[in-house]
């Protein structure tokens, strides 16, 4: 540019009017992206949440035991705290936790205030040992409100196991000085840490901060522009050819009624409604995101999420049978008849008990007849968890359709889901003949014949 055009620039800036818009503009900017890491930084809050626990069941956990439990009774093994955690999961992490009061007393360090056999007997029949008259069992009965413990045929080794997995846990839990964070706390550093990355807030304010700068690009090359074309107006040596070029300007009249434009106008709107149509067609039959009410106000996310109750104790045919089965009142009021019974929908619970009916529960997950599932056939063969078809059901507080269970759904599924042999000596000629005949890629659901029609349809 040449010194004159820098000087017809310099004059048009520094007009008030130009000089005043474009100011306030770029301290915007500026004060926008100065602004930015205030934002950004994460607020903590709240207090550490504090466990609650009876006066009554504290002293029955600090009773001293006679006959204290010798260190070689309760394996220590890797093989016997794994299968304890899964039956203290699937059997008592209803009513027990290890650090805190649930239905029943806290089960850190029981064994070391009763021996072995004692807490065999009252694990297999509580009421038996409580009916004998021991003083322990009566008083532990009596402080918890009388609540009936079920009884469990489990064998030795297996009540052997839960205790090592007790024993296990004891050892880690919060208040015996072993610098093990609870899992609210562990929640909270990972959610509320410096580490915790960009929060969605922060990416929003940089979006906005590029877009204000875009802006003021795009102003400053129109306002250069602008210069330009002044500049090159008021020359008087141009030729006919450039005098169009820079009178040439953008008519809105001559571009909207232009046939280019018209065919791109009806390209786009044909093409917004054949999308809209076959969308609305794949659709039909699919309730993804289906939340109905439910007759009483049952939430999973405290439940399942925080009094991690195991799927199968309410639904009790998931790792068995067909269907997982929709829990009965009964189920309901082993817990509750003694928990929150004045809470207005426990008390539904008692009206459905007194009146000898159902709770008419509405379904969610609902597949057409033609097509055949198995529940126990995924959980217990295939080793697959609820939430691989249900989703994140422990963070739910109303229930609602997670996955969209479509037939195309499935079938993906089957085709990228490899088939657990590993212990299971059914499948081993078929896993040596995949292997023969397959140079790469480990056998799948659909290698075993999970994508015939009879599997689903029949």
């Amino acid at each position: 540019m040449s010194e004159n055009h820098l000087d017809m620039l310099e004059e048009s800036v520094s007009k008030p009017g130009f000089l005043r818009s474009f100011t306030v503009l770029i301290l915007a900017g500026l004060l926008s992206i100065s602004s930015a890491p205030v934002l950004a930084q994460a607020q903590g809050s709240g207090a550490d949440p504090q466990v609650q626990e009876q006066d009554a069941a504290e002293e029955i956990n600090k009773a001293p035991v006679d006959t204290p439990t010798g260190p070689g009774d309760i394996p220590e093994s890797e093989e016997a705290i794994t299968a304890g955690a899964a039956l203290f999961k699937n059997n008592c992490q209803q009513c027990h936790a290890i650090g805190e009061v649930v239905v029943g007393p806290a089960l850190q360090n029981v064994h070391q205030r009763r021996d072995v056999e004692w807490l065999k007997s009252f694990i297999r029949n509580s009421q038996k040992v409580i009916q004998s008259g021991d003083p322990y069992a009566v008083s532990l009965y009596n402080q918890f409100n009388k609540t009936q413990m079920p009884a469990f045929n489990f064998k030795d080794e297996q009540l052997l196991s839960i205790l090592a997995y007790i024993k296990a846990e004891s050892n880690v839990a919060p208040g015996n000085d072993q610098g093990v964070a609870s899992p609210d706390s562990e929640n909270k550093t990972l959610g509320e840490g410096e580490g915790a990355g960009a929060t969605p807030g922060y990416i929003t304010v940089i979006l906005v901060v590029l877009g204000i700068v875009l802006v003021l690009v795009l102003i400053v090359l129109a306002l250069v522009l602008a210069v330009l074309r002044r500049y090159l107006t008021q020359r008087t040596d141009l030729d006919v050819a450039d005098k169009e070029i820079i009178d040439n300007r953008l008519s809105l009249k001559a571009v909207v009624t232009s046939k280019a434009f018209l065919f791109l106008l009806i390209f786009i709107f044909s093409a917004v409604v054949f999308k809209n149509v076959i969308d609305g067609l794949y659709s039909i039959g699919v309730q993804q995101g289906y939340m109905p009410t439910q007759p009483i106000a049952f939430s999973h996310k405290l439940h399942a999420g925080t009094y991690q109750i195991g799927c199968n104790y309410c639904h009790t045919g998931a790792y068995k049978a067909k269907s997982a089965n929709i829990p009965s009142v009964n189920i309901c009021m082993n817990c509750h008849n003694s928990i929150k019974t004045d809470s207005p929908e426990i008390k539904k619970l008692y009206a459905a008990q007194d009146n000898n009916a159902p709770i008419e529960w509405v379904r969610i997950h609902n597949l057409p007849d033609l097509a055949y599932f198995n529940h126990s056939q995924h959980t217990s063969v295939g080793g697959l968890e609820c939430q691989t078809c249900h989703g994140p059901i422990q963070e739910m507080d109303v229930v609602y359709q997670y996955s969209k269970l479509t037939m195309g759904w499935c079938i993906n599924c089957h085709r990228e889901t490899e088939v657990r042999t590993e212990g299971n000596e059914y499948y081993d000629k078929l896993v040596k003949l995949h292997e023969v005949s397959t140079a790469t890629g480990n056998m799948t659901v659909e290698d075993i014949g999970g994508l015939e029609c009879s599997r689903c349809h029949y």
